[in-house]
């Protein structure tokens, strides 16, 4: 039985890959900054433990409780929109902190037992801003083009061991804490630039053809299970769209 380690499981994207590989046996580690043991099925098969991917102390327990796995998927980040102009230094940051370095510390972190036994899988999330030109999202969408950079080439030196890194990205999924994860964003979005932004707030409110939880759980799924050599899984219609137009 195979066994599958996510990060940020608490909400979205991860709470239901943890509940998608669950249902089709696996063996699920669900991690956490906050552990909440009620937000998944009583079953001998999930185990939930604390990880802060900030911190390396915490890393380095998680992954000492957890044991042997065969993927990781690192899901945890947070998201932030507004204008660069108003978005301080720290912000940008504390994307990259969570969004980049978190995600490089935990491949880090299962890299030596992944080569050692010639096998496994890093599958790290990042999302369709990738895929086009958006604005709002430049602080954001630059951590998550670093962890696009940074997986592409570290699927090219782990396949010499055996082992496959991909990436997700998801659309854009209303149902998710993506903004509130990022904290309150009013004072980003200054007066001098609220009537170009006032557009773009309002389309993001708009229920038309999103990417839901499910969406992602699906792909990571797929992703999991590839052999072709494919690196890049756009996650949802709206994804899917941005990436054959891409």
């Amino acid at each position: 039985m195979e066994t599958i380690l996510i990060t940020g499981t608490s909400s979205g994207y991860g709470l239901e890959t943890a509940r998608y590989f669950h249902d089709r046996g696996w063996n699920v580690i669900a991690t956490m900054r906050t552990p909440r043991e009620d937000v998944l099925p009583a079953s001998d098969r999930i185990t939930v433990l604390p990880l802060d991917v900030t911190d390396a102390d915490s890393i380095a327990a998680a992954f000492d409780a957890a044991g042997p796995i065969d993927v990781l998927v690192n899901n945890a980040g947070i998201g932030s929109i507004g204008i660069v102009e108003a978005t301080p230094v720290d912000k940008a940051r504390e994307l990259f902190e969570t969004n980049t370095f978190g995600v490089m510390a935990t491949t880090k972190a299962v890299i030596p037992q992944f080569r050692e036994r010639g096998s496994g899988v890093i599958v790290n999330i990042t999302s369709s801003v990738v895929l086009a030109d958006m604005p709002l999202t430049a602080m954001y969408k630059a951590s998550k083009m670093a962890t696009e950079g940074f997986t592409a080439s570290l699927a090219l030196e782990l396949a010499s061991v055996g082992v496959r890194a991909k990436l997700v990205q998801p659309g854009y999924c209303p149902t998710t804490q993506f903004t509130a994860n990022g904290g309150d964003i009013s004072h980003l979005i200054p007066q001098t630039y609220a009537d170009f932004a006032g557009p773009i707030l309002e389309a993001f409110s708009v229920q038309g053809n999103v990417t839901t939880p499910l969406d992602v759980a699906e792909t990571i799924w797929r992703a999991v299970h590839d052999t072709t050599g494919t690196l890049r899984f756009p996650a949802g219609p709206d994804a899917v769209a941005l990436a054959q137009a891409s």
